[in-house]
């Protein structure tokens, strides 16, 4: 018989971690599910809480990840392209299938605590990208800035392997 005890975690006890950037960004994730991964799965549940006044994460849009979020408590607002920002409350499920290239992004702007599951899946190969600077994430790669390029730019005259075959 296997041990289950790590399958089962109750909200209270999951381990939080809180970052706060500046006076706008940030809040405190804990993850409700973190016997997944280790197991090998991919999907994962999080309770995020967002401060008033703060964003969690940049407005941004996923090529592979779906996400779904479900208010607990609090009020938030709900942004999604250039869709008038819709409010938020406890009961509200919100959807964001990926691969539309339609950026979204929860925020507090209410004096109270805005408390939400965010429930997604983790892809090593996620590519995001965040239309209000510019930046773009490849998961196994990192976090930059993408800069348009021709084709052969950067490449030598002579291809590298062919300079090997030469001297090899």
């Amino acid at each position: 018989m296997s041990d289950t005890s790590d399958l089962v975690c109750n909200a209270r006890d999951a381990d939080a971690r809180e970052i706060l950037i500046g006076d706008h960004w940030g809040g405190r994730w804990a993850s409700l599910t973190p016997a997944m991964r280790p197991r090998g799965g991919s999907l994962g549940v999080n309770e995020i809480t967002i401060p008033p006044g703060r964003a969690a994460v940049p407005f941004h849009a996923h090529a592979r990840e779906d996400e779904a979020f479900y208010v607990l408590r609090g009020r938030g607002v709900f942004r999604y392209g250039d869709e008038p920002l819709r409010e938020l409350g406890p009961g509200d499920c919100v959807s964001c299938p990926a691969d539309t290239a339609i950026a979204h992004q929860l925020a507090n702007p209410f004096d109270e605590e805005f408390v939400y599951l965010a429930i997604g899946l983790h892809d090593p190969h996620e590519v995001c990208t965040y239309p209000d600077n510019g930046k773009v994430l490849v998961r196994s790669v990192g976090i930059g800035r993408l800069q348009e390029a021709p084709y052969m730019d950067g490449e030598p005259d002579t291809p590298v392997v062919l300079e090997r075959w030469r001297n090899d």
